[in-house]
């Protein structure tokens, strides 16, 4: 495929996904903000059993309804959303034709796809699977968004695909 543009979370794994690709097209990963990952706040580096034993309630709220309850001091689905959706609106108004390539993660991913999409964000979860490494494609046409791969990791070794907890 062709790649007019790459955008990519300015995190190390994205920037490392998007080099090889920018650099074999000749092109600079054009990094956001917006792309980042769910940010976990007080809960970033726990596992969920430390979770649940030190914020019980804050995790419960999150787990039935993460578009407007957000781990302690992290965020929510919708705002997620919102700072995603100003990267896609970008990228609509500055490329009107051509491929760009979206390299982030999964949550923002997920929770970026049911916002195109008309999905409640807070089912992000529970209406999509996006392995690592996988690959979405939307189109962008004249009714609006069109999901047409959802999670597709062919590209991988069959060794890879089948790996737990990819």
């Amino acid at each position: 495929m062709d790649w007019t543009a790459v955008f990519a979370s300015p995190m190390k794994r994205t920037i490392a996904t998007a080099n090889p690709i920018c650099d074999a097209l000749g092109i600079t990963p054009q990094l956001r903000d917006g792309l980042k990952e769910l940010k976990y706040g007080a809960w970033e580096d726990r596992n969920p059993d430390e979770v649940r034993e030190l914020y019980g309630q804050d995790y419960n709220r999150w787990m039935t309804e993460p578009a407007w309850n957000p781990p302690t001091g992290g965020e929510t689905s919708t705002q997620i959303a919102n700072r995603a959706t100003a990267v896609i609106a970008e990228i609509q108004e500055t490329y009107e034709a051509g491929n760009v390539l979206v390299v982030s993660h999964k949550a923002t991913i997920r929770i970026m796809l049911c916002s195109l999409l008309g999905i409640d964000l807070g089912r992000y979860r529970d209406r999509s699977e996006m392995p690592v490494a996988s690959i979405s494609v939307v189109k962008f046409g004249r009714y609006g968004p069109m999901l047409t791969r959802l999670g597709e990791r062919h590209h991988l070794s069959k060794a890879l695909r089948n790996r737990a907890g990819t």
